[in-house]
């Protein structure tokens, strides 16, 4: 039944369409929603083949624990993949023996990753030229083309409304989805020339570019601002123990274990302290969100941005929505120049909004609005990821398996405050970084559109789309 309607929808379907030439066979309601039936006959009338017929190997990644490590194999998590996108903020490597347990699912270039698991599944990604060894786990799958010169157009097809209508179809679940992955083998795909193929190669590559450039500037940024600080050329001492006194350790922090005072921390402390700096508690006011549990937790509504939606480039779509009538308080809406804080889990990861939001951060992201006028919204959010204020937060929340960065210990965070000049250079790098990075977000729009374009009108009319806005 229809949401908001008092009647049955019923549609009629042929035999032909439940039973495929692999037998796999449904006759549940789910799976013979309209908007599914009128995909799969709408791809039926074009040439198209079964994703099994264009892939040589379709697996899934490494089951159970893993022991991570500090260095090793990158090891990627249905976390770090987004439409068109590899976010490695949060990092994770095992070792080269543990990697080698599972070889089917190390990563190459050309291959193509898929998440399968959480309320948004299907996104899908190619790995490009010179990405790190690398490997997966269960929750992803990997799908390697028999001919590699329509990667970028098998997983920008997977994007679009036609490979999402299908994905879904074949997933199980309500606000929490779950694919069964081999059913991918079953996906129609509508075939398009070689031409095409690697028009859409072309933009993905166009978009790493940009998305290289963007890094290096926003690199070049960082370490300018540690050059300033004399941070650049610094590293963390190696000595395992200091000796304190108890007034100058416990009596002051109310810390007694041995982690909070090592050496690295006190250095990086005492070369802020050598030049011109505040402490965070009188640069920004303060403001925590809510956190309504899992039991809010819906499809529809306001999106509800937790830290696993937080990277210091930028918000992504979150998974999960919260009531409007319940939640809609204009005051915890994050307004433009807001800082979003983490706290806990993946403690230290700043983003400044660019715009006025209609969405609520959990309880986990705090709001910063900056109050001294010597500081720039731009450069405290370049302060917060930096190093310096990486470390602190090390100092502060680490020694349990889940971090959590206290509001009283983050106001105590020291800051160092340069030139007004200076602030509006690096500003500048880092204006110029996000300029690039949105160009290269909106290729991935532009290569999504244009795949959908050659389906639904001709591969000319894309193409004029593609020249049009490229």
């Amino acid at each position: 039944m229809l949401k908001g309607q008092n009647r049955i929808e019923a549609i009629e379907v042929k035999l032909s369409e439940v039973k495929t030439d692999n037998q796999f066979f449904r006759v549940d309601g789910e799976f013979f929603q309209k908007d599914f039936i009128d995909v799969n006959r709408f791809l039926s009338s074009k040439k198209y083949d079964y994703v099994k017929n264009l892939i040589s190997l379709l697996t899934d990644g490494k089951h159970g624990g893993v022991d991570f490590t500090n260095e090793g194999v990158l090891f990627l998590r249905n976390t770090n993949v987004k439409a068109g996108v590899i976010d490695l903020n949060d990092r994770r490597y095992i070792s080269h023996e543990e990697s080698a347990e599972t070889l089917r699912a190390e990563l190459t270039e050309g291959d193509i990753l898929l998440t399968t698991i959480g309320s948004i599944i299907g996104e899908s990604v190619v790995i490009p030229k010179g990405f790190p060894k690398a490997t997966i786990n269960q929750n992803l799958v990997k799908l390697v083309p028999k001919n590699k010169i329509y990667s970028e157009y098998l997983s920008t097809f997977f994007n679009s409304k036609y490979g999402v209508n299908q994905i879904y179809r074949f997933a199980a679940g309500n606000i929490w989805l779950l694919l069964n992955y081999p059913n991918l083998r079953e996906v129609k795909v509508p075939l398009q020339s070689d031409t095409f193929y690697l028009e859409i190669k072309r933009i993905i590559n166009k978009r790493y570019e940009l998305l290289n450039n963007a890094d290096d500037k926003f690199k070049s940024a960082q370490e300018n601002l540690l050059s300033y600080i004399n941070l650049l050329d610094w590293y963390p001492s190696q000595e395992g123990k200091s000796i304190k006194s108890f007034s100058k350790s416990f009596g002051i922090s109310g810390r007694l274990d041995a982690e909070y005072y090592q050496p690295k921390f006190d250095e990086i402390v005492d070369i802020i302290k050598k030049i011109e700096h505040k402490i965070l508690g009188d640069i920004a006011n303060f403001k925590k969100s809510i956190e309504p549990g899992s039991d809010a937790y819906q499809t529809e509504g306001i999106p509800f941005i937790r830290v696993s939606d937080i990277s210091k480039f930028g918000l992504s779509e979150p998974e999960i929505h919260i009531d409007r009538e319940i939640y809609n308080d204009e005051t915890l809406k994050p307004k433009k120049d807001t800082i979003l804080l983490s706290k806990d889990g993946s403690v230290g990861i700043a983003y400044k909004v660019e715009k006025d939001l209609d969405v609520i951060t959990s309880s986990a992201l705090l709001h910063l609005t900056i109050t001294d006028k010597e500081v720039l919204p731009d450069y405290l959010t370049l302060v917060l990821n930096s190093k310096l204020t990486q470390m602190q937060a090390e100092r502060d929340a680490g020694g349990s398996i889940i971090q959590h960065w206290r509001p009283d210990e983050i106001k105590q965070v020291l800051i160092p405050i340069l030139s007004m000049d200076t602030q509006k250079e690096l500003v500048k790098q880092i204006q110029q970084s996000f300029k690039l990075r949105q160009e290269s977000s909106k290729l991935i729009d532009i290569a999504k559109q244009a795949v959908e374009i050659a389906i639904e009108q001709d591969e000319q009319t894309a193409m004029k789309f593609i020249k049009d806005n490229t």
